[in-house]
């Protein structure tokens, strides 16, 4: 059976897939973004192998994320279902990023650039990609107002598109898959 790390996994889609995958048979590690959460994300799945905790908000955090999944050796696939939503408010993280743009595009980024290769990526959207805007201009929001729904849209395109055209370059032998999680128990809106 295949060893498996899924991020945002202390509830929602995440929680649930690693249920599926536990049942399967398959090693699991969860990640959750602080210690509450990674009790409450260990006691959501039990047969879980053990949670990695970071907040995918902090650059130095996904680093510290990257660190704890090689320490724990290789994986099969990681599977980057962690996000935030369209009704988020703006909000600046610790590094200066719109909290949307951090967790969604950057995090997913970061970690694939940092944890040892698996065999297989997956990236976790919603259909509010296609509204996207792929021209790049003004990632992080400082040029235009506000508008979460559309931050959220453009994180996802970002993360389904570009990310996977650059993994693609950089790890030609890793799988890569995006997936839409249509209207599943997403926390993400």
């Amino acid at each position: 059976m295949s060893r498996i790390f899924v991020t945002g996994s202390a509830d929602g889609l995440g929680r649930m897939a690693a249920r599926l995958m536990v049942s399967d048979g398959h090693r699991v590690v969860l990640h959750a973004r602080n210690e509450a959460r990674a009790a409450e994300a260990l006691a959501g799945v039990p047969r879980a192998e053990t949670v990695v905790v970071g907040d995918l908000s902090s650059i130095e955090e996904c680093r510290q994320i990257a660190a704890q999944v090689n320490k724990l050796g290789r994986f099969d696939a990681v599977i980057h279902n962690a996000g935030v939503g369209y009704r988020e408010p703006k909000q600046t993280t610790a590094d200066g990023l719109p909290h949307v743009f951090a967790i969604n595009t950057l995090a997913p980024y970061v970690l694939t650039a940092l944890i040892d290769k698996p065999k297989r990526l997956v990236y976790l959207s919603s259909g509010m990609h296609y509204s996207g805007d792929p021209s790049l201009k003004d990632l992080t929001w400082s040029k235009r107002a506000w508008n979460g729904s559309s931050a959220y849209a453009d994180s996802k395109l970002h993360a389904q598109g570009l990310l996977l055209r650059r993994v693609a370059r950089v790890s030609p032998s890793s799988q890569r898959r995006a997936g839409v999680d249509g209207c599943q128990g997403s926390q993400a809106g």
